[in-house]
């Protein structure tokens, strides 16, 4: 069995699951999470812990224990805490303004981006050059972030574009004659 999937999701005060037959929903002070579930894991509540356990024996029904088991663990620390990605406009006259629910973005191009944020993302900008992207749900603030990224990736000879704070450009030399 997997070993991510035999360790048990523990419930911090203020956190309620609700099992369903082929669902779970987490619920916190920060919103509501809920996902599907196959019918090759069980996922049961034992006092204020999480448990997922295979149901069948099949190849893959061990990874999917220990995704879900994952899954679940992501979804009760956003409801508690929450999720955020910052983002780095790097370039001369590279502007970011967050208005409401849309991120107005000038990236060198002849006309200004305007991306929409779905709901359940907040976007943040503390300076100009800065972007923070917050909401409850992991997979859908990374998605949000790698769709602003994508307007202007970074590219390998001055090292311009929307870039993770954490990462790390390799910047190339220039072609010399």
């Amino acid at each position: 069995m997997s070993r991510i999937g035999k360790n048990p999701v523990p419930l911090p005060k203020g956190v309620d699951v609700t099992l369903s037959e082929g669902s779970v929903a987490i619920k916190g002070p920060l919103g509501t999470l809920s996902h599907a579930l196959t019918g090759q894991v069980k996922v049961e509540r034992t006092g204020d812990t999480l448990t997922c356990s295979t149901v069948i024996d099949m190849a893959n029904s061990d990874a999917m224990s220990g995704t879900v088991r994952a899954l679940m663990a992501n979804m009760v620390t956003g409801v508690t805490k929450g999720f955020e990605r910052k983002l780095t406009l790097v370039g001369v006259g590279y502007r970011a303004q967050a208005q409401g629910d849309k991120l107005n973005l000038s990236l060198g191009f002849s006309h200004p981006v305007v991306h929409q944020m779905p709901q359940g993302i907040k976007v943040e900008t503390p300076t100009q050059t800065e972007i923070l992207i917050k909401g409850i749900d992991k997979q859908q603030v990374g998605q949000v972030a790698a769709e602003v990224r994508a307007y202007r990736p970074p590219e390998p000879y001055k090292g311009k574009g929307v870039r993770y704070s954490d990462e790390r450009v390799i910047i190339k030399e220039t072609k010399k004659k």
